[in-house]
C-alpha cells in the first residue's frame, strides 16, 4: 500500500502547487477564461496545455512498460464510447464549472487558502458523490431484490 502512496501523494502535491502557481485555485481566473466576450483570460488554456502535454508524454512513457513503476496494472479506459451517466455527468461538471469557476481539482487545492467558497464547493461535491452512490446502488438492489423473483 505505501508503495502506491507515496506516488500518488507526490503526485498530488505537484498537482495542487501547479494549479496554485497557475492561479487556478482563484475562480475568477477561471470565469475569465470562460468569459470570452468580455475580458477573456487565456491563462486556463496554457494550464492545460501544459496538462495535456505532460499526459501524453506520460502515455507514451507507459506504453513502453510492461507494468507502471508502482503499482500492478496501468488503469486505462477500454470502453471508448460515451453512454448517459458520462454526458450527463460531463454536463453537470461543465453547468458548475461555468456557474462557480471551480472544479475538484483546485478546489481542493484551494482549501489550504481558508476560502469560504472552495469548503462550500468541495462539502457539496462530497454530498453530491454520497447521493451519486446511493442513486447507483438503488436499481442494482432492485435487480436483486427477492421480492421480485
Amino acid at each position: 500500500m505505501l508503495r502506491a502512496s507515496v506516488p500518488a501523494l507526490i503526485a498530488g502535491v505537484l498537482f495542487g502547487a501547479g494549479l496554485a502557481l497557475g492561479d487556478m485555485v482563484n475562480p475568477a481566473r477561471v470565469l475569465g477564461f470562460l468569459d470570452i466576450a468580455g475580458a477573456w483570460d487565456p491563462v486556463l488554456a496554457f494550464v492545460m496545455g501544459g496538462a495535456v502535454l505532460a499526459s501524453a508524454v506520460g502515455y507514451l512513457f507507459s506504453r513502453r512498460l510492461r507494468q507502471p513503476l508502482f503499482g500492478r496494472s496501468f488503469f486505462i479506459p477500454e470502453n471508448r464510447r460515451p453512454d448517459t451517466p458520462l454526458i450527463a455527468g460531463a454536463a453537470l461538471f461543465g453547468m458548475g464549472w461555468g456557474l462557480v469557476g471551480f472544479c475538484p481539482g483546485p478546489a481542493i487545492a484551494g482549501l489550504v487558502y481558508g476560502k469560504w467558497q472552495a469548503w462550500v464547493f468541495v462539502a457539496s461535491m462530497i454530498v453530491g458523490m454520497g447521493l451519486q452512490r446511493l442513486a447507483a446502488a438503488r436499481p442494482a438492489a432492485r435487480q436483486s431484490s427477492p421480492a421480485d423473483a
